[in-house]
């Protein structure tokens, strides 16, 4: 069992402090390991229900904020739905995975995850009149 580092970063050079989450296998598809650091963060929002949710991606019915993602109407957060939301972003490039100096491009691919891992989820920001 070892501790996977999540960090968010942007294009526009903002980065966000990391966070861990355990992990007992060696080797996980890329699929699984989204989906794993996104029941993480819904399952934190529901157990606090604050008023932003800072999530890999944005849920239905909300609004993007300064720190995240303004909820219309408070409610839990559906972790299914957001993993579809997730896995489509990153199929339509909303984000990039990296770890180490490595690109993850396939869903299924596995990620060797060595002690002290660190992945890095590069969420692309649209140019300004681009």
């Amino acid at each position: 069992m070892g501790m996977v580092t999540f960090v968010d970063e942007t294009t526009s050079g903002d980065r966000g402090a990391g966070w861990g989450l355990e992990i007992a296998e060696e080797r996980l598809a890329l699929r699984e390991l989204i989906r794993r650091r996104v029941f993480q963060e819904v399952a934190e929002f529901n157990a606090r229900t604050p008023e932003v949710f800072q999530g890999l991606v944005q849920p239905n019915d909300t609004e993007r904020v300064l720190n995240g993602y303004a909820l219309r109407t408070p409610r839990r957060i559906d972790p299914e739905a957001q993993t579809e939301l997730a896995l489509k972003a990153f199929a339509g490039n909303g984000f990039l995975v990296l770890v180490g100096d490595r690109q993850f491009t396939d869903l299924d691919e596995e990620i060797e995850l060595k002690l002290g891992t660190e992945v890095t989820f590069l969420k692309l920001v649209a140019l300004v009149g681009g």
